[in-house]
């Protein structure tokens, strides 16, 4: 009854000649995690750690590699799940805060762009994440990675693109975002081709890095002295 009430109204509003606007809100929905995230949870929980170790935390894009092999260092964990998102990092950081860490590289947000979760909200996550780690790992250096480029020639993740200004927004916020024990890791600009996209060579799907991509990454660090 509510909404054919809605609808009279309406009709008569635009015979009158009103202008008449819709807002359209895109839902976001906050609780989603990946199929296998208790799992790999429960996983990393059963793993020892080290005031030593250094912890790449992040989404498909940090679960891709051996961290410790690639960099040839023990001490590196990878803290990757595919398909997770900022909200779900949020959920598991308490247990990497517990261990103590040397370091923490952050990698998160193309999963909530694709997602549709506002801008606003990824950048309130990040700060979230900042904070709790200050507040319980003092002497945890952070190293916050600006988002990768992605290429949509590929055609297989089709949310993931054509939201290249969400990216170019989300990093630009990042990159204020460095201070006293934050440390900005600037990957998007090494990963970057000619035409703004992800580089072809180093991708399999647009999205996804092969091995090559993984090397260009670990020489970055090692470039930058962010390992030592």
């Amino acid at each position: 009854m509510k909404s054919l009430k809605k609808i009279i109204v309406l009709g008569l509003f635009l015979s009158l000649g009103f202008n008449v606007s819709f807002a359209q809100t895109v839902k976001w929905d906050s609780t989603y995690r990946p199929g296998k995230y208790v799992e790999q949870v429960a996983k990393f929980k059963a793993e020892t750690t080290s005031k030593k170790d250094i912890v790449f935390l992040g989404n498909s894009i940090t679960a891709g590699t051996d961290w410790a092999k690639l960099l040839q260092l023990p001490q590196a964990k990878n803290r990757g799940i595919s398909g997770d998102i900022t909200f779900g990092v949020l959920e598991r950081l308490q247990d990497v805060i517990d261990g103590k860490p040397a370091k923490i590289f952050i990698l998160i947000g193309i999963n909530d762009i694709s997602r549709n979760i506002p801008d606003s909200v990824i950048l309130n996550n990040y700060k979230q994440m900042i904070s709790r780690i200050r507040k319980g790992s003092k002497q945890t250096q952070i190293y916050f990675n600006t988002l990768l480029p992605v290429n949509s020639s590929f055609e297989k993740f089709k949310n993931h693109y054509g939201k290249d200004e969400h990216i170019l927004y989300i990093n630009k916020e990042i990159r204020k975002m460095a201070a006293k024990n934050v440390t900005i890791v600037d990957l998007y600009p090494v990963f970057l081709d000619k035409e703004n996209h992800l580089r072809a060579e180093l991708t399999k799907d647009g999205l996804h890095l092969i091995p090559a991509g993984y090397q260009v990454w670990a020489d970055f660090l090692n470039a930058k002295g962010y390992l030592k």
